[in-house]
């Protein structure tokens, strides 16, 4: 798409701003990802001087989230390439992020109050929300609610305020991009620790079954937990290196209990949900057509 070249320029142009030549050199060592919000944006406002900013202020804002989680997580890798922390130390990581952050807010500030108001609430929902993910890894985790409110500030809480912001952009119904976004979000999040467990390392990018290790109780493994004939065996490999015939273990119970199964069935049917509340919007069917290309993977 040429709009993300141009908010990839747009947010050169921020860090530029910034006066600071080590900014640049990091900013040059971001492994770009699918741009999702962005896209999103794009596809509700539309190609705009405001959205092209807007776009590259909620990049910049998801970039330095993720700056800080890969030092939380101790990540060395992040999309495949090597992360900031592993390629510097994990103190530039976190200065970098902190860059970001502000210039992305100093940015907003010069936006439409309620767009600004929109975008940097769900900022403290971000951050709360990694601080409830670090919590959660503490002890097995069997509560869907204590799980469902962690992926929605963490992950579902930005791109909610990305849709209703473009949606306040553009004149349009600000609670159904809202809906579609939140959900799309928690689609996106779910899809993405099925994907931990069904996937092999090459292609995550990072090892497989990760998360379980890592001690993340991701809607899979509450549904397993809870239908699994050997609770205590589940909870004995709980944030353990797992060996190969633990991990096929793991996955055939995933699939003799139907947790994958169901797992997959939720994350449809809450896509399904986003559909449903912008099927009277003109954009309904490229919106309907992001959704499923989330929802309807290969498994």
């Amino acid at each position: 798409m040429e709009e993300l070249v141009l908010v990839k320029n747009k947010i050169k142009e921020f860090v530029v701003e910034c006066d600071d030549a080590k900014s640049l050199e990091l900013l040059d060592k971001l492994a770009t990802g699918k741009m999702l919000r962005s896209k999103l944006i794009l596809k509700i406002a539309g190609e705009s001087h405001e959205s092209i900013k807007l776009c590259a202020i909620v990049e910049m804002i998801h970039a330095a989230s993720l700056l800080h989680d890969d030092v939380i997580d101790e990540a060395h890798t992040r999309r495949g390439s090597p992360s900031v922390n592993a390629l510097y130390d994990n103190k530039t990581s976190i200065m970098f992020g902190d860059i970001l952050y502000s210039k992305a807010f100093t940015e907003l500030t010069q936006m439409d109050k309620q767009i600004a108001y929109t975008v940097s609430s769900a900022v403290t929902k971000l951050s709360i929300g990694e601080m409830l993910d670090v919590d959660l890894t503490n002890t097995f985790n069997t509560s869907y609610d204590k799980y469902f409110d962690m992926i929605y500030k963490k992950t579902a809480s930005l791109i909610e305020a990305s849709a209703k912001a473009a949606a306040l952009l553009c004149g349009k119904d600000e609670d159904k991009y809202a809906l579609y976004g939140k959900n799309l979000g928690l689609a996106f999040q779910m899809v993405d620790d099925i994907l931990d467990i069904t996937q092999d390392s090459k292609t995550l990018g990072k090892p497989a079954m990760l998360d379980f290790v890592e001690g993340k109780v991701t809607i899979p493994y509450l549904l397993l937990h809870e239908r699994v004939e050997d609770k205590s065996k589940l909870e004995s490999l709980y944030k353990k290196q797992l060996t190969e015939e633990e991990s096929i273990w793991i996955k055939e119970q995933m699939t003799n209990t139907k947790a994958l199964e169901d797992s997959i069935l939720q994350a449809k049917k809450i896509g399904n949900e986003a559909i449903d509340a912008v099927k009277d919007e003109e954009n309904s069917e490229i919106l309907t057509f992001i959704m499923k290309a989330m929802i309807e993977r290969e498994f």
